[in-house]
């Protein structure tokens, strides 16, 4: 099985390669900078310094379906073992 990782924000393109390189992500980030996605999906948000950022959340998507979904994450480090956990789940 093939899994792309992707990670989303609401900041500029800009920003996200600039932090992508300072962190060494070993995936993409995606930029949603006018909320189209959000509005689409009706994400979560919270409010920082005047700007709209989405809270956390894993998404299992296949074929451009949305699988499941783990919201909220907390505590965050938990999150690569559920969302390997769900992938695993999917082979058996």
């Amino acid at each position: 099985m093939s899994v792309d990782v992707f990670g989303m924000s609401t900041q500029t393109t800009e920003y996200q390669q600039e932090l992508a390189e300072r962190l060494q992500l070993p995936f993409a980030i995606l930029s949603d900078h006018h909320l189209q996605f959000q509005q689409a999906l009706r994400l979560p948000t919270f409010q920082s310094e005047d700007q709209t950022l989405l809270k956390r959340l894993t998404m299992i998507v296949k074929n451009g379906l949305i699988e499941t979904v783990h919201y909220p994450v907390f505590p965050s480090d938990t999150d690569a073992d559920w969302a390997i956990g769900q992938l695993k789940s999917r082979l058996q």
